[in-house]
């Protein structure tokens, strides 16, 4: 291990961010699975099974058409720092592209609507405390 201001120059770590991919399996809803997964560079550290958007809307127009239950639109968003919503928490997202899509966010719910949901309760407070403990800021929604 280099020591720092010694030999090989040092870096700052790569910033956490989270990625929202479509996955190949189903909920026993026949829900699609999208994969919300936070990553530090080439690694990941963890991942859960999330839902967005109605399964019969999966192809619906994600980025102009606010309320048709179509799944998040690919892109770019800054996460918010997780906050109490009732008795759930709310990590709002803010797209960083236009849309005119908005109240976005990652919330415990199923199935999804639009938002990314996540059906286990434990699992989004787990995230929250990543997000917290990596200063998690943003988000990468990517197209099946």
């Amino acid at each position: 291990m280099a020591v720092p201001g010694r030999g090989q120059p040092t870096r700052p770590s790569e910033p956490a961010t989270l990625v929202l991919r479509p996955g190949a399996a189903r909920f026993a809803s026949g829900d699609p699975i999208w994969w919300l997964e936070l990553r530090q560079g080439s690694q990941h550290l963890a991942r859960w099974a999330a839902a967005t958007g109605l399964k019969q809307r999966q192809q619906a127009d994600r980025r102009w058409s606010p309320g048709n239950g179509a799944p998040l639109p690919p892109g770019t968003y800054r996460v918010g720092r997780p906050e109490p919503w009732g008795r759930d928490l709310w990590i709002a997202l803010e797209p960083l592209f236009k849309t005119s899509r908005s109240g976005l966010g990652i919330h415990h719910c199923f199935p999804g609507v639009g938002c990314i949901c996540l059906p286990q309760r434990a699992e989004l407070d787990q995230l929250a405390g990543l997000i917290r403990r990596h200063g998690v800021r943003r988000l990468q929604v990517l197209s099946p």
